[in-house]
């Protein structure tokens, strides 16, 4: 007899504004690949019953280089409350015949599949845990978020996304990934 192995969605957080950068970094390329097509690439790669991106500011623009991709539009209206608010407008997206929901941001430039692929595979073995990402002293993500956590997001105000969640949990299971504490939000991270 197979194990059915539990199912997760997949969101990406991309409805932010980049105001540090100045530019939209969902559209900056990392080898020839634009970051918000290849979060998405990424994230399908684990296999997800389905595929949120958020959008927010400029979201037709940003929507008009992904709309060939299998992926599920959300328009967060309030994108300017800050990450939050978009986190809990692809949460209320998913599936009810999702698990989890991977939570993936576009402009960690060191993300790799295969450590998707451990977060989704360790969550899988223990799907009542949250799975999260740990670097830069704290944990955040991607991190793997179980169904049991969907309605503690949903009541999250303000700008709050699930990182104060993670920290505060002692059940949540840690994955080192110290190379994701770089991403983009100036310039000078451009460099790298």
């Amino acid at each position: 007899m197979k194990i059915e192995l539990p199912h997760h969605a997949a969101i990406i957080l991309a409805a932010g504004a980049s105001r540090r950068l100045g530019t939209a970094k969902q559209l900056l390329s990392n080898d020839g690949e634009v970051l918000l097509r290849r979060a998405i690439r990424m994230a399908q790669e684990t296999n997800p019953i389905q595929t949120l991106v958020v959008l927010g500011h400029d979201s037709d623009t940003l929507f008009a280089t992904i709309n060939d991709m299998n992926i599920q539009r959300v328009d967060c209206a309030e994108w300017s409350k800050g990450m939050g608010a978009s986190l809990r407008s692809g949460m209320a997206q998913v599936s009810a015949e999702c698990d989890g929901a991977l939570i993936l941001l576009c402009d960690q430039i060191e993300l790799s599949t295969k450590h998707l692929h451990l977060l989704c595979n360790i969550w899988q073995q223990q799907p009542e845990h949250a799975v999260a990402s740990v670097y830069a002293n704290t944990m955040g993500v991607p991190a793997l978020l179980p169904r049991s956590w969907f309605d503690r997001i949903a009541s999250l105000q303000g700008d709050h996304g699930a990182r104060d969640l993670l920290r505060s949990d002692p059940s949540v299971i840690g994955v080192l990934a110290p190379k994701l504490a770089r991403d983009i939000d100036t310039t000078q991270d451009l460099l790298g």
